[in-house]
């Protein structure tokens, strides 16, 4: 007897286990989805994080609670509304033409797998950069760029016909650039469409050169030095809530600990296994609200007319009515820098992430 209810006892500990963990990964679930995750990453070749997403979420992350809630979705940088901030490397083929017959030196496509960004998130930013090394070419030679958005590609990756292209810019430059920005808003908004994303065509020349060969000797190193990123913004409207103004409560001297009020939680992220893919921050103190909601309510406790005569009612009758919960009633946000599935870096502000004062409601 003894026996079967030990094994009954091991079975239902397993179930249990079985069960705390389908409902771990059930709480993980949500919250990768609230990051716009599919599933946990797994960064394999996890680009470096550019200096301009270092130098914003060292920005935010110094800010008091106060303003880092009325920045919540604003990137003063960009002077944009927006809570999410993306760079997305250039996953496009590169192809140096060597035909005398062809004016331009370098033709490469551009590909952007925008499929991170959300139907419901409302673009306010697309920057593409298109970047070169220091000094790569002397004596101040003039070079024309010209970039067209796809339209529609051969099986080569490449337009097919002038038709199959529609040109967005031209202008020439000096490589004493180290680098050229564009605006792509409109176009990337058309990208939400993925069957719309076909990329986009750059091609480089130099101009006033000596001669055809001579333009090809300028141009033959312009594949291992050039590389483009497209930096975007967007909105997420239903994370970016109207902030309401509450009152301040009363700051108490002597709080009893069984009394409802703020305690300590700080997460580390390494204990949940996402060290690999959150860059920044590592933890972050979270905090969370218990404690008792007695009658009388304090005005400490920052309840509600209605949470006021609940404890009233409880303190008739007991058994009938509960006390108020002891619940958050003011949260600020942080900022996280991590990769996304498809590796890219994301520096997204997330609203309600910290308990900054609890309440009996």
């Amino acid at each position: 007897m003894f026996c079967v209810c030990a094994k009954l006892g091991l079975v239902a500990i397993v179930l249990v286990s079985l069960v705390n963990g389908s409902l771990i990964k059930q709480q993980e679930s949500l919250f990768l989805k609230s990051l716009g995750l599919s599933s946990r990453p797994n960064p394999v070749s996890p680009a470096p994080v550019p200096s301009l997403l270092w130098k914003i979420y060292n920005r935010m992350a110094s800010l008091s609670p106060e303003k880092r809630r009325m920045e919540l979705c604003h990137v003063a940088e960009f002077q944009v509304p927006g809570n999410a901030i993306r760079l997305f490397p250039d996953q496009g083929r590169s192809f140096l033409n060597t035909d005398l017959r062809i004016p331009f030196c370098l033709n490469k496509h551009l590909y952007f797998n925008l499929s991170a960004i959300g139907e419901e998130e409302q673009v306010t930013l697309a920057q593409l950069e298109i970047r070169f090394s220091h000094n790569s070419y002397h004596g101040g030679q003039v070079f024309e760029l010209r970039l067209y958005r796809a339209l529609r590609l051969s099986l080569r990756e490449v337009p097919a016909s002038p038709e199959s292209r529609q040109l967005l810019v031209a202008q020439s430059f000096r490589l004493l650039h180290r680098s050229l920005t564009f605006n792509l808003l409109e176009v990337v908004r058309e990208w939400q469409n993925p069957s719309k994303n076909l990329g986009l065509i750059l091609e480089i020349s130099a101009i006033d050169s000596a001669s055809l060969p001579g333009q090809l000797d300028q141009c033959s190193a312009m594949c291992s030095f050039l590389y483009a990123s497209l930096l975007t913004v967007s909105l997420q409207p239903g994370q970016c809530r109207s902030l309401r103004h509450r009152r301040d409560a009363t700051p108490s001297l002597v709080t009893p600990s069984s009394i409802c009020r703020r305690r300590r939680l700080y997460i580390d992220f390494r204990d949940v296994g996402w060290q690999n893919w959150i860059i920044a921050p590592q933890g972050y103190l979270a905090n969370y609200c218990q404690g008792e909601c007695p009658y009388p309510l304090a005005e400490m406790l920052n309840g509600t007319n209605h949470a006021i005569l609940q404890t009233l009612v409880h303190s008739l009758e007991p058994n009938e009515t509960p006390q108020p919960c002891c619940v958050p009633i003011r949260l600020s946000p942080i900022s996280m820098l991590y990769y996304d599935n498809d590796d890219n870096v994301v520096l997204r502000h997330y609203e309600e992430m910290v308990v900054d004062e609890c309440g009996c409601r």
